[in-house]
């Protein structure tokens, strides 16, 4: 990892809210919420909040990795202040506030025309590939085994 070219990320970028990131939509997709997701409100859902701002976290860190290495989420830390609609125009800015030796940490603003809408802390790690390729592939081939060994191989 570059500590250098990783100590200078500042960013600043827009990015308009789809209509397929609602809270509504998003929970009427998974079995636990699909019972209530046609109460929830049409917002953005706060999970996709977050995998934009970790998404563009990534990106910028990724910059400045080895080709060996692949950048993970360790913590995020997310307040979600104010709802927004459908087509909302969000303005991310974003810089590096911490350092460790194969890690970043990142403050992240979103702002709509109106409000603050979201503050977060993110931290990314910088980790071997093989590394985590391997710990990936050793839990497949648990699962497999749990599958086969109860009579649902797949």
């Amino acid at each position: 990892m570059n500590h250098q070219g990783v100590s200078e990320i500042f960013f600043e970028e827009s990015y308009t809210v789809p209509a397929d990131q609602m809270a509504k939509s998003l929970f009427a997709r998974l079995p636990h919420g699909s019972g209530y997701a046609e109460r929830l409100i049409e917002c953005l859902a706060t999970g996709y909040l977050v995998a934009v701002i970790e998404s563009v976290c990534i990106r910028e860190m990724q910059q400045y990795v080895d080709e060996a290495e692949v950048v993970v989420g360790r913590t995020i830390r997310i307040d979600h202040r104010g709802p927004i609609p459908t087509g909302s125009s969000l303005r991310l800015r974003g810089w590096l506030e911490r350092m460790g030796e194969r890690s970043a940490t990142f403050r992240v603003q979103a702002c709509d025309t109106d409000e603050v809408v979201c503050e977060a802390t993110v931290k990314l790690a910088a980790v071997q590939r093989v590394a985590v390729e391997t710990r990936i592939a050793a839990k497949v081939e648990a699962l497999q085994r749990v599958h086969q060994h109860m009579g649902m191989a797949r």
